[in-house]
């Protein structure tokens, strides 16, 4: 993710692989901690994930954050991502290309 007012490098995001033969990727995304709280974060993800599904192989995608992160889930729910599951402190989530 770039900050396009002055050209700095602010986070990243982008998915583990390609798509499995289930048409699943997992998403991962951080940014850098001065740039939090302002949009950049659900702006790159949501671009990230309407270009993803723009893919015919793709059908899915899975998500995880911690589960005492209120902004990232907040993105993902945004996203129109469910919760799926729990592993430890990471909430699992999942968006499918037919729920959208």
């Amino acid at each position: 993710m770039i900050h396009i007012a002055d050209s700095t490098l602010i986070g990243d995001l982008g998915f583990d692989s390609k798509p499995d033969q289930t048409g699943t990727v997992e998403m991962g995304y951080e940014v850098l901690s001065a740039y939090r709280q302002q949009r950049f974060a659900f702006e790159a993800v949501e671009a990230l994930v309407n270009f993803a599904f723009t893919q015919s192989e793709l059908k899915r995608i899975i998500a995880h954050s911690p589960d005492n992160h209120p902004a990232s889930i907040r993105i993902l729910e945004k996203l129109g991502m469910q919760q799926i599951g729990r592993d430890e402190n990471l909430l699992k989530w999942e968006l499918k290309l037919e729920s959208r």
